[in-house]
């Protein structure tokens, strides 16, 4: 098999609006597309990561809990690179996010931390 790169991550929210707030707003996501599927009672908002990436938010009536610690069976986690992680978290702090404390990964000497969308699904800032 011969991919050409990743399309696309879908995540399931709880609260639509809250999650759209937090993707747009919090951490500064470009809406691509918004529709309501009616039969589904169902948003999907797409949205763009630096014009080459699309993160796809659904939300969907009572949607069945996951485990969503970094450690759980499924999917880890999602990461972000940034170019200054120092800067990231400032920023993510002043709108008033939890971030752990920065680490460095042992392999490749690169920091890195995690923080969680309302769902607590989450999320890494990997510096490049």
């Amino acid at each position: 098999m011969n991919f050409n790169k990743i399309h696309h991550v879908a995540i399931i929210c709880t609260n639509y609006e809250k999650s759209k707030k937090f993707y747009t707003e919090v951490l500064g996501l470009k809406v691509l597309s918004e529709v309501f599927r009616e039969e589904r009672q169902s948003y999907k908002l797409d949205l763009m990561v630096n014009d080459l990436y699309q993160l796809e938010l659904f939300s969907f009536p009572s949607p069945p809990s996951r485990p969503s610690q970094p450690e759980a069976a499924g999917l880890r986690h999602l990461a972000f690179e940034v170019n200054n992680i120092n800067e990231a978290v400032q920023e993510l702090t002043e709108k008033g996010i939890d971030v752990e404390e920065i680490r460095i990964d042992p392999f490749t000497d690169k920091k890195f931390t995690f923080f969680q969308d309302p769902d607590g699904l989450p999320l890494e800032l990997y510096e490049a």
